[in-house]
């Protein structure tokens, strides 16, 4: 069946594969200490522009988000998402088992407004009871964010200025961050990522990767003992060197770059499909997640031959699904798809 559920529903990209392979009997000291995890993070930081930065190996992005925001917040503080932030929506409460309360604030199109996280600090501060509130101690994003939509280096800025000047970190979620970055509607690069946020972390597990992501804290901010509270959380892994290995090979001569391209060429490639099939979309977005609006029977009949996620209802007869691409995606693929659509739609006739 072709398949556009998701980005991760395929294994790793065939070099690191390889490079798996051909390293698999080196010996190599275990959780994260072996060359291999050495060597990416200096690949990383050079990326990043960033020489000072602390990089971690973590195992998923749930567990990254956790660890992350635990680990970064006291015992009375929580952290302001978008109410469709990845955290408060899709995480099954994994940061309010820490005792972390997810502050949800209204989306635009998946973002969050900086002038409205002003005002909620404001009035969190104008309120004279707050010491016996939650505190509103970080900002969590996501880049993209879960709608495929992109923050713009100016609302980037706007975002980094309130958390300036409230004194709290802000963090980047960056589970399909090389699908954001190669999108053409981009204005970011991974230099501008690490200078405007305090913590980001660079997905691997959608793009190209088996599993893994890579933390980047930007001004030597890492928390104390992060190895322990790595392992206390399920983050860390004994076999670093699996991890390590994977994002060696994707900074290695701009893979990880290009092959996030790949998806967003398809991603164009499927979304002209739709349009010109006369199907409308949820909104638009620029990467990879594309969101259409299907009647309910053509979404039944699609979804027998086509892997594509549910994702919520329009209305009594029609339903928004998602299109997702990754860096597996092929053209091929797309091109299968067009002749499924094309039957459908002649049968219907």
């Amino acid at each position: 069946m072709t398949d556009f559920v998701c980005d991760y529903n395929t294994g790793c990209h065939p070099s690191i594969l390889k490079k798996l392979e051909e390293t698999n009997l080196v010996p190599q000291r275990g959780y994260g200490n072996d060359q291999y995890c050495k060597s990416a993070a200096d690949k990383i930081r050079k990326a990043c522009n960033c020489s000072d930065a602390q990089v971690e190996f973590l195992v998923g992005g749930t567990q990254t988000n956790q660890i992350v925001i635990s680990s970064m917040l006291g015992p009375t503080d929580g952290v302001i998402s978008a109410k469709t932030g990845h955290i408060n929506a899709h995480e099954s409460g994994a940061i309010e088992i820490t005792g972390h309360k997810v502050i949800e604030l209204e989306q635009h199109s998946g973002k969050l407004d900086a002038s409205e996280v002003r005002t909620y600090l404001e009035t969190f501060y104008g309120d004279e009871n707050h010491d016996h509130m939650v505190f509103p101690s970080m900002v969590y994003i996501s880049f993209p964010t879960e709608y495929g939509t992109l923050y713009t280096k100016k609302e980037l800025e706007a975002l980094r200025a309130v958390c300036n000047d409230f004194s709290i970190p802000l963090f980047l979620d960056g589970a399909r961050l090389g699908y954001g970055l190669m999108s053409p509607e981009c204005d970011l690069g991974l230099s501008d990522i690490a200078a405007l946020t305090d913590v980001f972390y660079i997905g691997g597990t959608k793009v190209g990767a088996l599993c893994g992501e890579a933390v980047v804290f930007t001004h030597g901010n890492r928390p104390a003992r992060f190895t322990g509270l790595k392992k206390q959380r399920g983050g860390l892994l004994a076999k670093g060197r699996l991890l390590g290995i994977q994002f060696d090979v994707l900074f290695t001569d701009n893979l990880y770059f290009d092959i996030s391209s790949n998806a967003i060429q398809r991603a164009m490639e499927l979304k002209n499909l739709l349009k010109s099939r006369g199907f409308g979309f949820l909104l638009d977005s620029p990467t990879n997640q594309q969101f259409v609006i299907l009647e309910n029977n053509f979404y039944k009949k699609l979804s027998g031959l086509v892997g594509i996620e549910f994702w919520e209802k329009v209305d009594e007869n029609h339903t928004a699904v998602r299109f997702a691409t990754s860096w597996a995606t092929t053209s091929r693929d797309i091109e299968e798809l067009s002749g499924i659509l094309d039957k459908i739609l002649n049968e219907s006739v």
